[in-house]
């Protein structure tokens, strides 16, 4: 990897493992942060990486992973696979001396996090879970918010996160246990991260869960319980939701706008008075986290103090200990 303190004005060159559709929404914001460019796309299907790489003028493509990492002609790596091929792409690239942002969850469960975190740290190369809304603006913002006490003292929040999504093919990442599939680990973790963001990790959870015909879990409602607060928390496909989140406190509420995850703004409300907060993302948000691993890399920090390793395994232990109040094990566990 190249020195990025020394030369601060060089582009920072991306390769991404595994072109799906969250690879595109990735690649559209990798555009719009003007010192890093996508260079390299690997896919299992060479066809399907030579288009992925056609569309966002990547110069390198590769009919597999491995080949990718062990490019000369890339910095850092995203990687973009389903849940359960984060393990093994992670623990390769940094093996080659790769710096990493992988999609969330970072691993299916505690001992797979534990053991990419161990790497990294082994291999002194950089490692960070996406977990693209810690740097949305509009949850920095209710997040400076709680920590200066604006609202008070914290003691209800409510977050969920739900789509229809029991039509989706059931051999496809969402609905198949065997790729770790279910909302827990998809959409669940949003919720998780946000009442952890606010209120840190809880005494006790309750949790339960629904299930599919294929034993993915599709629906789960949780209470996480803290000394003096609790939160409200739920993912599912079996119906929408609004997915605006609330955090109140005694002296006001933080509302996140709709799809709260990756809001445009936030509303203050303190004794009936509301105050608005427009907050628009550049892009679709994604650009925020690239952002940060640039400037990581560019200050040879090994992790990001927003969203730290030890973020990344406190988040895994609530959903390790969410699936095991719910029942909710994977095949290949």
């Amino acid at each position: 990897m190249g020195n990025f303190r020394s030369g601060m004005t060089d582009i920072i060159r991306w390769g991404i493992l595994g072109p799906g559709k969250i690879a595109h929404s990735f690649a559209k914001d990798l555009r719009l942060v003007d010192d890093g460019m996508l260079t390299a796309v690997a896919s299992r299907n060479h066809d399907r990486a030579r288009a992925f790489a056609a569309e966002y003028g990547a110069e390198h493509t590769y009919g597999s992973y491995t080949e990718l990492l062990e490019s000369d002609k890339v910095d850092v790596v995203y990687i973009a696979t389903p849940h359960t091929g984060h393990k093994q792409w992670a623990l390769t690239a940094l093996e080659h001396g790769k710096p990493v942002l992988c999609e969330k969850p970072l691993g299916v469960n505690l001992a797979e996090v534990q053991e990419i975190i161990n790497a990294a740290r082994d291999n002194k190369v950089f490692l960070m879970e996406a977990l693209w809304s810690r740097f949305n603006p509009s949850i920095k913002k209710s997040k400076e918010w709680v920590d200066s006490g604006k609202i008070g003292k914290v003691g209800y929040l409510h977050a969920d996160f739900a789509f229809y999504g029991l039509d989706r093919d059931e051999g496809g990442r969402l609905l198949n246990p065997d790729l770790a599939g279910g909302t827990i680990l998809d959409i669940g973790i949003y919720p998780i991260f946000l009442a952890y963001l606010v209120l840190g990790k809880p005494d006790k959870i309750l949790a339960s869960s629904h299930f599919h015909k294929t034993g993915a879990e599709v629906q789960t409602a949780m209470i996480f319980d803290y000394p003096n607060a609790q939160a409200l928390l739920y993912s599912g496909l079996s119906g929408r939701s609004e997915m605006r989140a609330e955090i109140s406190g005694d002296r006001g509420s933080i509302w996140l706008d709709s799809r709260w995850h990756e809001a445009q703004g936030l509303s203050l409300v303190i004794d009936g008075e509301e105050e608005r907060h427009e907050l628009p993302t550049k892009g679709k948000g994604y650009t925020y986290e690239i952002a940060e691993v640039h400037r990581c890399l560019r200050q040879g920090e090994l992790q990001s103090d927003l969203w730290s390793h030890q973020n990344s395994l406190d988040l895994i232990s609530l959903m390790d200990e969410v699936r095991r109040q719910a029942g909710v094990v994977f095949p290949f566990e």
